[in-house]
């Protein structure tokens, strides 16, 4: 299997200092900041890359196990939203809210939304999490 790297740097004191992080490949690279990740400062996080991962990891999930159940989709399209708390004083990812929106013809909700929680169980993002956060989801079945 091919393996996927990334590197990060951090420049100065928590607060006042400032990070960029680069993917391998070298077509993602942003800077973030103490304001982006825990602020709200308009700009991106470590949160965001790891909602961003789930989301197209879930997405692919669900699509393949559509697909081996011979109804392939016409589209899948995943939301991860990732809640960021303080816990005995530390930061921890402590909740996954997954929305997922799927167009997939010849299956009714039932069928979707067991194929949506067969994915969750199976997608590598998702499995990392367990044990150590809440992951919630919300699938439906479009027309």
């Amino acid at each position: 299997m091919p393996t996927s790297s990334a590197s990060a740097t951090w420049q100065g004191g928590l607060k006042q200092g400032k990070g960029h992080f680069q993917g391998g490949s070298g077509l993602i690279a942003a800077d973030y900041s103490f304001p982006t990740r825990f602020e709200g400062a308009k700009g991106t996080n470590p949160e965001e890359l790891v909602a961003s991962a789930h989301a197209a990891c879930f997405s692919m999930a669900l699509s393949a196990g559509l697909e081996k159940a011979g109804t392939p989709p016409t589209s899948v399209s995943t939301t991860a939203t990732v809640t960021l708390d303080f816990v005995g004083g530390a930061a921890r990812i402590t909740r996954i809210q997954l929305v997922t929106r799927g167009k997939v013809a010849g299956i009714d909700q039932a069928t979707f939304a067991k194929a949506a929680a067969e994915a969750k169980d199976g997608c590598p993002i998702s499995n990392l999490f367990k044990g150590n956060a809440a992951i919630d989801l919300d699938a439906k079945l479009e027309d």
